[in-house]
């Protein structure tokens, strides 16, 4: 019989902590919890509690990753705050406050190179702002400003669509180069309340609010928008992460507050795993991946700190062995 050194070319040997990168199917064990665990993955995606922020908030800006998330501005109560946090995958942190406290905006890109665009002061304000990981700085403003909009990108490279001015909802569409926005192809369904992810020249907007609720999805690529398929759950208020063939849309507002999680592969969207809390009005952080992303604050019956982690499947996990 072969042993497990001969199948996987390694010993089982014993360490203080779990080793940062093992491989699938690795054992080891960990002296200090007295555990024999091994590395293996997820077969279904799964929601599990994260730290909780340390201002409770909705209309939130979100970005970064699962273990690097920045949140920025959102509505405390009836009030716009410029509060910043930064997770590191356990907890929540203060980061420097906006110039403009608002909610209602747009955000991508990093904890330490994020990017804040639109929302309501009020009123409706165009001014965009950078966080370099200490502070944030103003740069050029929208060209038409508005609330309630979709973003993807990075700092240097974002799209802002769609979103809402007064009195309507719009199909506008702007690309930022780090300095200035300039004008891209419009949406072809106008709505505001959307979730956007992947980059600029590779975005995905989908849900939102247009004349009803809608589960409509587009593409972009640099110059116009195609449509997709659309959301199982159509839905406003709602999050997303990944990119424009890989993504996670979760969160949001149908008739009442869901939880609804969906992965889309570039053509359609399928169910997954919904969140613990449904809630709206929350951030993502939509620098992640499909697979590996974190959601947090929003509103159920009033604004929470909750955040959550997402774990696709497919995943690397660790896991003990036990005797039965």
């Amino acid at each position: 019989m072969s042993t497990y050194n001969q199948i996987f070319g390694i010993k089982v040997t014993a360490v203080t902590s779990n080793p940062s990168d093992p491989i699938k199917g690795q054992v080891w064990f960990n002296t200090t919890d007295a555990a024999m665990r091994y590395q293996s993955v997820t077969t279904s995606g799964a929601w599990a509690a994260g730290g909780n922020m340390t201002t409770a908030r909705r209309s939130v800006g979100g970005a970064g990753t699962q273990t690097s998330a920045l949140v920025f501005g959102g509505r405390i109560s009836t009030s716009p705050t410029a509060a910043t946090e930064e997770y590191d995958g356990s907890s929540w942190t203060n980061g420097g406050n906006l110039a403009t406290a608002r909610d209602a905006l747009g955000g991508c890109g990093t904890q330490t190179s994020g990017l804040a665009f639109g929302g309501e002061a009020p009123p409706i304000t165009a001014a965009t702002e950078e966080y370099n990981g200490t502070s944030w700085t103003s740069s050029g403003s929208l060209a038409t400003a508005r609330s309630f909009i979709g973003a993807a990108g990075t700092q240097t490279s974002a799209l802002g669509f769609g979103g809402y001015t007064v009195p309507t909802r719009v199909a506008i569409t702007e690309e930022y180069d780090g300095t200035s926005w300039t004008s891209g192809g419009s949406l072809n369904t106008a709505r505001a309340y959307l979730a956007g992810a992947g980059l600029q020249t590779a975005a995905l907007g989908f849900g939102g609010f247009s004349t009803a609720v809608t589960g409509a999805t587009e593409a972009y690529n640099g110059t116009s928008w195609t449509s997709g398929g659309n959301l199982a759950t159509a839905r406003y208020f709602l999050a997303g992460a990944g990119t424009q063939t890989s993504a996670l849309a979760f969160g949001g507002f149908t008739t009442a507050v869901t939880g609804a999680t969906e992965a889309y592969n570039g053509t359609s969207w399928t169910a997954d795993t919904s969140m613990s809390t449904a809630r709206r009005s929350l951030g993502g952080a939509n620098a992640g991946t499909s697979s590996l992303t974190a959601a947090f604050g929003g509103y159920t019956t009033t604004d929470v700190t909750t955040t959550e982690e997402f774990t696709g499947a497919g995943s690397p996990t660790t896991k003990n062995i036990t005797a039965s």
